[in-house]
């Protein structure tokens, strides 16, 4: 070969080698922020609280291009374990679902300042900076099923029940005595509550979040004792009560965190209503802070007014109940009516 074609080639070469350095470099692939939950012992899929927690995470992958992920605490041993799992991976957002979760999420906040939390069902005085408590004025939508229960009992009890005797839960059971008691204050009835005494404060409680054959048992012995309309505040425990009135009939139960109609359909036919609170509302606004830059700590307040709890559409009542409602439900948005002393 000879020596000029030896050049050209050099120089061919030369040239690739230059054109491959002036390239530009494929664009790094978009990092998804992340938001990532932790639930309580209930599981993701418990059909209450951390189901609809995680329906918020979903809404935030599908409208915010968030990558939505979760851990389960099969124990509450577990609940430190999962934070600092979803914290070496670096998640935008940590949701911790419950109230039990307190402490754990107090703790790793502090640690860890620059990471973000959002706990539904607790709040911290003072308020911690990258903590955004997600809390919910139940006791107004309770207020409303009390009320409901008063007008729809036959047997004139109603009957109630938790899981575990803590704040979140007993809020519920608070708003159902005060909305029975101000429907025989107007209509100068005396139905009567079992299972929780608002003044005492003791009640009936399972002592868990998981059990449906302990939901059951109280549902049948709330029953026994005379109650056709069953508000359960513990989670998938309640839905051992609801089969346990769909068993027996004549009863109806009163529905918590989602609307049961829906997220318990099998006990469509004995759903009375149910009192939601907008968690996955709350989980989605909060991630969108995260991605909006505007996120801090304090608290997010789910209330009548802004339809961040209350009764579900689905309900269905007479239009003279349906009007009394109506006209409560304003009284206590408008302040005139007291849901608390």
């Amino acid at each position: 070969m000879s020596k000029k074609i030896y050049v050209v080639l050099a120089v061919i070469l030369l040239a690739a080698m230059v054109l491959s350095a002036c390239k530009p470099a494929a664009p790094a692939a978009e990092t998804k922020m992340k938001v990532c939950e932790v639930t309580d012992t209930g599981g993701v899929d418990d059909r209450s609280f951390n189901a609809t927690a995680w329906e918020g995470a979903l809404m935030a992958q599908k409208d915010l291009g968030f990558e939505a992920k979760y851990l389960e605490s099969q124990q509450q041993t577990d609940y430190e374990k999962n934070i600092n799992a979803f914290i070496e991976e670096k998640c935008d957002l940590i949701v911790t679902v419950g109230y039990l979760l307190g402490d754990a999420t107090k703790a790793a906040a502090e640690k860890n300042p620059n990471q973000k939390f959002a706990i539904v069902d607790y709040g911290y005085d003072p308020v911690i900076p990258n903590v955004l408590a997600l809390t919910f004025q139940t006791d107004q939508a309770a207020f409303l099923a009390g009320y409901v229960a008063a007008a729809s009992t036959k047997t004139g009890k109603v009957g109630t029940f938790g899981g575990i005797q803590i704040p979140t839960v007993t809020i519920f059971m608070d708003g159902l005595v005060r909305g029975v008691q101000y429907y025989n204050e107007k209509n100068g009835t005396k139905v009567e509550v079992l299972g929780w005494d608002v003044d005492k404060k003791t009640g009936l409680f399972t002592g868990n979040f998981e059990s449906t054959d302990d939901g059951r048992k109280m549902g049948e012995t709330l029953m026994d004792e005379g109650a056709d309309i069953i508000m359960p505040v513990a989670g998938p425990v309640g839905l051992g009560a609801a089969a346990a009135v769909k068993e027996r009939g004549n009863a109806w139960i009163i529905g918590v965190d989602t609307d049961w109609t829906v997220s318990a359909p099998d006990y469509k036919d004995i759903i009375l209503t149910s009192v939601v609170k907008k968690i996955e509302t709350a989980v989605f606004t909060a991630a969108k802070q995260v991605q909006d830059g505007t996120f801090k700590g304090g608290f997010y307040s789910g209330v009548l007014s802004d339809n961040g709890v209350g009764l579900p559409d689905t309900t269905v009542w007479d239009d003279k109940l349906k009007g009394e409602v109506e006209a409560l439900q304003k009284g206590i948005i408008d302040g005139s009516i007291k849901v608390a002393p």
